[in-house]
């Protein structure tokens, strides 16, 4: 009876949605019908008016001057500042110094053991093995300059995510106040906020590292208040009723039952702060990036790779054993702590016997050279496949196909309608998936765009955002699909996806521009390869938590795969798709910049240039233009919460 009276509730929500839908709609023609007329009187050539627009040229440059003049001696710079930077310098010499006096077999000793404890004897081993073949590589030395930057900036972006998390996680205002905040930090370009931070505190460590915990420590702090407000409200009016302070309630119930989260949040933070480590080395960071940066700056595509490869190891290695110890139950971390000071003994021993023989350095003679081979696969690869494929044609034309069928069509329609149509498109969309207030922010947002001086190169990005989501989208889904309906499929996938998702763009976009030229079309290469792995995941793990009550039902009632597919799980999985849609579009967003190093041009070009020029002005107007994308691009992807509410 339960299984045949199940869906009459949802049929009513979907249509009493679509009964709203049409009323906005229809709200929204009547306003249009009245309002278009005007505008197109008053602004017949439809581009953006001067009269709108404000210039913060001046302004910036004239604060970028005063920086510069007052940096040694304003005692801002010299009591705060100057003593930040310092005590950053010595966290990450003092790690370097303790990794080095380890030793190649302390590191790989302590790091398995690490991996045994938490996980078991298989992961242990893959540690030690992703190690060594940092090694084997070459990179000893950059992967311990990477990993003691990442070791402080880590640990940096976790104490200000917990505070700020708990400030949004036990007071609504402070939700309410930090949420644009870490919008804003999560969505400007990581070139958009070098600029300010070379300013401050100029090429080095500190700079570096302080860029990165801006850019890695909102999921700790998004997390961490997600963890506090998800606890058992049972536990919690237990705890209360036992005459415990507010700060007993913190510390013996709400921070134990975010366990998970926390850990989930040290996960994620980990993984921002290693896809920096490219981008850092851009402003002196040194390491694997600083490898990286100078071989892409040769084009040399297997150095490039044989200091990449250590990066994805190290965000491997890390994802596993971070995940391992969400998953670990209190009991089993209780037995457990025997076993943790004989592993430490065991280390100790390791790190000692290396010091006392001598063997703290990689032996020169045990390491691999791996970039001549990768170098003569990518002259092949571009000899045979950018041009003279027989039928389908190389790589450069697909390129070339792409931008005049997609992206020129795409970017030459919105730059060609009216301004005050854009507003008012953005408007309907946002509206009809949420509220009054989400359409206002959205529209909001884009007027910002306009206000700021970037219209057109705005829509430029806009354009490539939308291919880029259009062509993510298609694959994500189909390759998501596919792992939730296949468990060998997905264990297949998934090294692949976090190879793709934890290797720096910098390596695979010259392996892209290789094979597609210089343009737009790599540019929207890089986005998708780099957005696609969270969609895939997204997917599936949606498809797959759809209540099995529901698909036995649809099974009893004799519905083919297909039928179960369309009429089950996609409708029941249909948050999880959406916020597909909506990662999708913002990690396409963050590619963004990468694209204008190869010719996207748009926004991402003029962040790139602002950095390398020393031209705040341009350089954070662009990445605010980007903000704003970022702003709008969510509000109409992402049904809100008030809305979804009042449906159900």
């Amino acid at each position: 009876m339960a299984t045949v009276t199940a869906p009459a509730p949802r049929v009513s929500l979907l249509s009493g949605f679509k009964r709203r839908a049409v009323a906005k709609l229809a709200l929204l023609a009547l306003a249009a019908a009245i309002l278009v007329p005007l505008a197109n009187a008053r602004w017949a050539s439809g581009s953006w008016p001067g009269a709108l627009t404000v210039d913060l040229t001046e302004p910036l440059t004239k604060t970028s001057d005063w920086i510069i003049d007052n940096r040694d001696s304003h005692p801002l710079f010299l009591y705060f500042f100057g003593y930040v930077s310092n005590a950053v310098v010595l966290s990450v010499r003092a790690v370097y110094l303790v990794l080095l006096g380890v030793g190649w077999a302390g590191v790989t000793a302590i790091a398995g053991l690490v991996a045994w404890r938490v996980a078991g004897v298989k992961l242990a081993a893959g540690t030690a093995a992703a190690f060594l073949a940092c090694g084997l590589l070459g990179m000893w030395v950059p992967t311990m300059q990477t990993l003691a930057l990442m070791v402080v900036a880590v640990l940096a972006s976790v104490v200000v995510g917990a505070v700020l998390g708990l400030a949004a996680g036990l007071s609504d205002r402070m939700d309410r106040v930090l949420r644009p905040v870490l919008d804003t930090m999560q969505v400007l370009p990581a070139f958009a906020y070098l600029l300010p931070v070379v300013l401050v505190f100029g090429i080095g460590v500190p700079a570096a590292v302080l860029a990165t915990v801006v850019y890695a420590a909102p999921p700790m702090a998004r997390l961490t208040s997600l963890g506090l407000r998800g606890a058992d409200k049972g536990v919690l009016e237990a705890v209360e009723s036992l005459g415990s302070t507010a700060r007993q309630r913190l510390l013996t119930a709400r921070l134990p039952l975010a366990r998970k989260e926390l850990l989930l949040g040290l996960n994620q933070t980990i993984m921002m702060a290693l896809s920096m480590a490219v981008i850092a080395s851009v402003i002196g960071a040194g390491g694997l990036g600083d490898r990286v940066y100078q071989a892409l700056a040769s084009v040399d595509v297997g150095a490039a790779l044989a200091a990449g490869i250590p990066i994805v190891v190290l965000a491997v290695v890390l994802d596993r054993i971070t995940g391992a110890a969400g998953e670990r139950s209190d009991d089993t971390e209780r037995s457990g702590r025997a076993g943790w000071v004989y592993a430490l003994v065991a280390a100790v021993a390791v790190a000692v016997a290396g010091r006392l023989l001598g063997r703290l350095d990689w032996p020169d003679a045990w390491t691999l050279n791996i970039a001549e081979p990768v170098n003569r696969a990518v002259d092949w690869m571009t000899a045979h496949l950018y041009s003279g494929v027989p039928v389908v044609g190389g790589t450069a034309d697909w390129a070339g196909h792409f931008t005049t069928w997609v992206l020129d069509p795409v970017r030459d329609g919105l730059q060609g309608l009216p301004w005050w149509s854009v507003l008012l498109i953005v408007a309907a969309l946002a509206w009809v998936i949420g509220t009054w207030q989400t359409a206002l922010t959205a529209v909001l947002a884009m007027a910002a765009i306009g206000v700021l001086g970037v219209w057109k190169p705005s829509l430029d990005t806009l354009s490539q955002v939308l291919a880029a989501v259009a062509v993510t989208l298609v694959l994500g889904f189909a390759t998501g699909i596919a792992a939730a309906r296949s468990e060998r499929f997905e264990r297949l996938l998934r090294p692949v996806l976090d190879v793709c998702q934890t290797m720096p763009q910098f390596v695979y976009l010259i392996p892209v521009v290789a094979l597609f030229g210089v343009g737009r079309a790599p540019a929207v290469a890089a986005a998708v390869v780099y957005a696609l792995p969270a969609v895939v995941r997204i997917t599936a793990q949606g498809l797959r938590q759809v209540d099995p009550a529901a698909m036995e039902a649809a099974r009893s009632l004799g519905a083919s795969r297909g039928q179960q597919l369309r009429q089950v799980q996609l409708p029941l999985a249909r948050r999880s798709l959406l916020l597909a849609v909506n990662q999708g579009v913002v990690l396409v967003l963050a590619v963004v910049i990468i694209g204008g190093l190869v010719g996207g041009g748009a926004l991402g070009y003029e962040v790139v240039f602002g950095l390398a020029q020393g031209d705040l002005a341009t350089g954070l107007v662009a990445g605010a233009a980007i903000v704003c994308l970022g702003l709008m691009l969510d509000r109409v992807t992402q049904p809100t919460e008030r809305r979804t509410k009042k449906g159900a």
